[in-house]
């Protein structure tokens, strides 16, 4: 039996601390790299305004500083109009959590005893009320601290947020110089392979939030005047909120959004929940049919399967805010797996079957042509 020695070289040595050092350093640089994620999707989402206002013969840096003004306008003005009103009501949703807990539970019992269910009993044990609002204040509670985690604190908050501007900006404003720097640490061709991918990358994850955030916006507003309509005037404004901030969160989002809706209309009584659930049925019928068709198209082009998977590994990092970020980059990352990938893999089988054809046509054409007799002059 011959003895095997396994040999390790130094370079091989050398090549798995490098790799070792490096996994720590992103650990260590985890907020940073978050910070990048949130502002590479951000400049993707801001870039085309950009593109159409330099095509109008503005100055790149201008139209930059134009936009990224009116976004941070725009969401001063939004808090300012409906933000003390949507804090007030959230407030109070939060305090009437016992109540629509309760509510839940009656609703519940009495459906368990009309359908005459021969263990009643079981109901107290499968819903407890206390146990109830217990687990939704500290699920919440979990969530809020795993997407906010990296901060800390208010102030380190609004770094972030001004980091994020900042670093998005940049990426905006010297896109051309940042992308060639980028691509040339990269060997030939690939270098040129990266560099004409960039577009459809940016493309496609600007669309997808671009997208999201405008459909959004409308069943927002459709949810708080449908609510405020069915007699839930008191929170109408805050779960609309809740409804179009959730929204952003592919598949999981809408329904999200109608549970807190629906457990408020409970413990109003009679067939209020009916019509919410109605209402609700109404709105996520136009955002499948009407809204994404026309505002989000077939910019995703991802698998809802890989989708829901970008969604809960999202959200089991970065919390809600994983939810948010996570989808458009693996919408980009699909991008390169297509174009670099899957498109020249099934180019290379269609040239490899076309080869063997035209082999076969050739060689049955010569192996089937006619012998000359041996009077018959050949024909050049």
């Amino acid at each position: 039996m011959s003895d095997q020695r396994i040999t390790i070289s130094l370079s091989s040595i050398f090549s798995i601390l490098l790799v070792v050092l490096l996994l720590a350093l992103l650990w260590q640089l985890q907020s940073l790299l978050i910070v990048l994620m949130i502002s590479v999707v951000l400049a993707a989402t801001l870039s085309p305004i950009v593109n159409w206002a330099e095509s109008r013969r503005v100055p790149r840096w201008l139209a930059v500083i134009a936009v990224y003004l009116a976004l941070i306008g725009g969401f001063v003005g939004v808090g300012v109009l409906i933000g003390p009103t949507v804090v007030e009501q959230t407030d109070r949703l939060i305090t009437q959590i016992p109540v629509y807990s309760e509510a839940l539970f009656n609703w519940v019992q009495g459906l368990a005893l009309r359908l005459n269910t021969s263990q009643p009993e079981l109901v107290p044990q499968l819903i407890n009320p206390q146990a109830l609002t217990n687990w939704v204040i500290r699920s919440g509670q979990q969530v809020l601290l795993r997407s906010f985690g990296l901060t800390k604190n208010i102030v380190g908050a609004l770094f972030s947020v001004i980091l994020v501007l900042l670093i998005s900006g940049y990426m905006v404003a010297g896109s051309k110089t940042l992308i060639q720097g980028v691509v040339q640490l990269f060997p030939a061709p690939w270098d040129r392979r990266l560099t004409a991918q960039v577009k459809p990358v940016a493309r496609r994850m600007g669309s997808f939030i671009q997208g999201r955030v405008v459909v959004s916006a409308i069943l927002g507003v459709v949810t708080t005047v449908g609510l405020n309509v069915l007699g839930l005037s008191e929170v109408s404004l805050a779960l609309g909120a809740i409804a179009g901030f959730t929204n952003l969160i592919p598949f999981v989002g809408p329904f999200l959004g109608a549970i807190p809706a629906l457990i408020v209309s409970l413990s109003m009584g009679g067939i209020t929940w009916l019509w919410v659930l109605l209402l609700f049925t109404i709105v996520q019928n136009l955002e499948s049919y009407v809204l994404d068709p026309l505002l989000v198209g077939s910019s995703v082009n991802v698998h809802p399967l890989y989708q829901l998977l970008a969604v809960f590994g999202g959200t089991q990092v970065l919390g809600i805010l994983g939810a948010i970020i996570v989808p458009p980059w693996v919408a980009g990352a699909a991008v390169l797996l297509e174009n670099l990938y899957i498109r020249p893999k099934r180019i290379g089988e269609v040239r490899a079957e076309r080869s063997r054809t035209n082999g076969r046509v050739q060689g049955g054409a010569i192996n089937n042509e006619p012998t000359p007799a041996a009077n018959e002059p050949i024909r050049t």
